[in-house]
């Protein structure tokens, strides 16, 4: 394991730099001593006399990428208000002047198909993102799946809602895919667990629904969303958006959020960590695509043990959307059969997961 240096105390207390990766750091007036055999300097500043150390060591040195709007070796996720920095709620046009707005922008400009250097940056981003998941996740997170379609005043946001709130009662990490709708309800029903104001809260977001194609849109339905809400000691909601799906904005419900460019390393990635087991709420096709992705990691142990997948909506997932029985015969006779479970009661759903996050 190469040891991984992001502030200049832990560099000023590491004797021994072989092999080290070092992210963001301003080394000029530096008095950096000791062996540098195959480190790395990521996004670094180095004085003249340290980068031909570097080079004579056989360290490598990559540069920051000039005129990109974000930090391409971040070292920590995101929270709502990085991402919405520069949000003026009372002009909700502004949300166009936002990081999450202008990397979408970028995105947009340099492609699907982006030039060498833009392509480079990008995965150096999502692997950084990556490294930053892992370091704040712990224990068994739980994920939920659903529409991003559900407007706040909806019955199914409501129950999105109730869902968190007996997540969070119980102590659960919830995970979403960060969007708007079920991934939004959710994270909300985690953070209003322990409050007893559910109705309030509901009915002061219910007056912006939903938001259309435009920013101005979207900065009003940002602009009625609450901004008191309880964070964890630990971070209890973590929101996996991309903004290969830009167009959606990221909630402002999770405590942080794990962004990525790439969705298919986001998808993948999202169904790998909810090591606890995951619940599926109605949902269109995307929602339908996690099913199987999640089944087929589960059915091969490809990831570690089979987990919950938990379809909550019997009439949904058993005759409208008939996933949960392909799942079930597919199971039969392995591991992966017995967390299997189709249900409209969240209870059961939760004892699953619980028995699941005790074994």
């Amino acid at each position: 394991m190469r040891t991984e240096i992001s502030d200049l105390e832990q560099l000023r207390a590491t004797a021994d730099l072989r092999g080290a990766v070092l992210t963001g750091l301003d080394l000029t007036g530096e008095d950096v001593r000791g062996p540098l055999d195959g480190a790395l300097f990521l996004g670094c500043l180095l004085s003249p006399a340290l980068q031909r150390r570097a080079e004579a060591a056989g360290a490598l040195t990559f540069p920051a990428i000039p005129d990109v709007p974000y930090d391409v070796y971040r070292t920590r996720l995101y929270t709502a208000s990085e991402l919405f920095d520069g949000f003026d709620p009372a002009r909700p046009a502004s949300y166009t002047d936002t990081l999450d707005a202008r990397v979408y922008r970028h995105s947009r400009r340099v492609g699907k198909h982006p030039d060498p250097l833009h392509a480079l940056a990008e995965r150096l981003h999502d692997h950084a993102i990556t490294e930053a998941l892992d370091e704040v996740l712990t224990g068994k997170p739980v994920a939920v799946m659903g529409g991003h379609a559900l407007a706040r005043d909806s019955a199914g946001y409501r129950s999105a809602v109730d869902l968190g709130v007996a997540l969070g009662r119980a102590g659960l990490t919830v995970l979403t895919g960060g969007g708007p709708g079920a991934m939004e309800a959710v994270p909300l029903g985690v953070r209003l667990a322990d409050r007893g104001d559910v109705d309030d809260v509901l009915a002061r977001i219910a007056a912006a629904p939903g938001f259309g194609g435009d920013d101005e849109s979207i900065g009003r339905w940002l602009a009625a969303f609450p901004t008191d809400l309880p964070t964890g000691p630990v971070p209890r909601t973590i929101g996996i958006p991309t903004w290969f799906y830009g167009h959606e904005p990221p909630n402002p419900a999770c405590e942080l959020h794990a962004k990525y460019f790439a969705n298919s390393v986001r998808e993948e990635g999202l169904l790998t960590v909810a090591t606890g087991g995951i619940v599926y709420t109605p949902g269109k096709a995307g929602t339908v695509q996690e099913v199987f992705q999640d089944f087929c990691q589960n059915y091969y142990g490809s990831v570690g043990p089979a987990a919950p997948m938990v379809f909550l909506g019997k009439d949904f997932w058993l005759n409208e959307v008939p996933a949960a029985p392909l799942v079930q015969r597919l199971a039969r006779g392995r591991d992966a059969e017995r967390w299997i479970v189709v249900t409209d009661d969240v209870e059961e759903a939760l004892a699953m997961l619980q028995s699941y996050q005790a074994g």
